[in-house]
């Protein structure tokens, strides 16, 4: 089931979404004070389960044969496997998953790419299903936006480390801030950016759009406006550590930032909930209020990336893209009518798929 035409990964949730929807029961409950329509377990895994062959199936895309070649030179032998771990310094979890899952499967490398895709794809869709109003909707949103491709088939290890996240978001809702320390712990072993969760979750705690989340985007705007000392800072905190060459190396030096219309499309979720912000207020859900606070992160951060880094600073709103995901459904069904929220959906898809063409066609040429 090799993915040789691209157009694959939007067309199966159109195509297979409404059917879905419409065969299989769903169940109304109740999370944190809002009312959510349950997506039934079949219904997810018939939608999921393509792009979890996709990835097992994928060659030459990305990081992809990277990854390969890290699962197959991983030496089996326990002598051979301790020399090998003290060559490498930084996310130490993921050699050690590597050699624990090849004492299972051995030198199957498309068996590794399909355990790895069954855990992420299971933790994003039981995330989504779980939280949002609109399983469909945020799942195609993982897909249209390329996330699916950028995360699943390129940032790989950053992409277990964020699934584990997911699973956390959980204890961080019923506040067992233990367990969520350890799962973000055992998150940072696989990729250390794991641990900007930390200082996140100081401003993402207490109501949407609260003082905390404004003073991080007053922070980005001075950060923009004095970039260049904030890269003589950046460098300087790094000079002792294993990238203490970040800001000076090449890929720094070529980067030139995160693409505008990306970062603008990451803000929507974010200025759709400053918008209905009363809404949302009125709800006054922790749940809410935590996707809310995220999804500003997401902005904030994506805008500072168009300025520094896209490769570097680029890669953190991962942390805090999907948990922003969940306010769109509930503010579309909550700041308009029947009638015209479906309307809304539609422009809303639309955007989402002319986004999807020019990521694949003009910036990839994937399609």
């Amino acid at each position: 089931m090799i993915l040789t035409n691209y157009w694959w990964l939007i067309l199966w949730p159109i195509l297979m979404g409404p059917i879905l929807a419409l065969t299989l029961p769903k169940t109304e409950v109740s999370v944190f004070g809002i009312t959510l329509e349950r997506w039934h377990l079949v219904a997810v895994w018939i939608l999921v389960l393509p792009y979890i062959f996709w990835c097992m199936n994928r060659s030459e895309f990305a990081d992809t044969e990277v990854y390969r070649s890290m699962f197959l030179e991983v030496p089996l032998p326990a002598s051979a496997f301790t020399n090998y771990l003290s060559g490498h310094t930084k996310d130490r979890g993921f050699f050690i998953l590597i050699w624990l899952l090849k004492h299972w499967i051995g030198n199957n490398d498309q068996a590794f790419f399909l355990i790895i895709a069954v855990f992420q794809l299971f933790c994003v869709a039981s995330f989504f299903r779980q939280y949002s109003k609109d399983f469909w909707l945020c799942f195609f949103m993982f897909v249209a936006s390329t996330d699916y491709l950028s995360w699943m088939f390129n940032g790989m290890r950053q992409f277990i480390a964020v699934s584990i996240i997911l699973i956390s978001f959980r204890c961080l809702l019923n506040r067992h801030y233990f367990l969520m320390l350890l799962l973000i712990l055992l998150a940072a072993s696989i990729h250390g950016s794991a641990l900007l969760v930390l200082p996140i979750l100081l401003i993402i705690y207490g109501r949407a759009w609260n003082k905390k989340t404004i003073l991080l985007l007053m922070t980005v705007i001075m950060m923009i406006l004095f970039v260049h000392p904030l890269t003589d800072i950046i460098e300087e905190l790094l000079r002792d550590t294993q990238y203490n060459d970040i800001v000076t190396n090449d890929i720094w030096q070529q980067d030139d930032g995160t693409n505008m219309l990306r970062v603008l499309f990451y803000s929507v979720p974010a200025l759709l909930s400053l918008a209905g912000k009363s809404y949302i207020d009125e709800a006054d859900s922790p749940l809410l209020n935590l996707c809310v606070n995220c999804s500003i992160c997401t902005a904030a951060v994506y805008l500072l990336s168009a300025f520094s880094s896209g490769i570097y600073i680029g890669r953190i709103p991962v942390l805090t893209t999907l948990q922003g995901y969940i306010i769109l459904p509930w503010l579309i069904d909550r700041m308009f009518t029947r009638t015209s929220a479906w309307l809304v959906r539609i422009v809303f898809i639309s955007v989402y798929l002319i986004f999807f063409y020019y990521q694949m066609h003009i910036a990839w040429q994937l399609i």
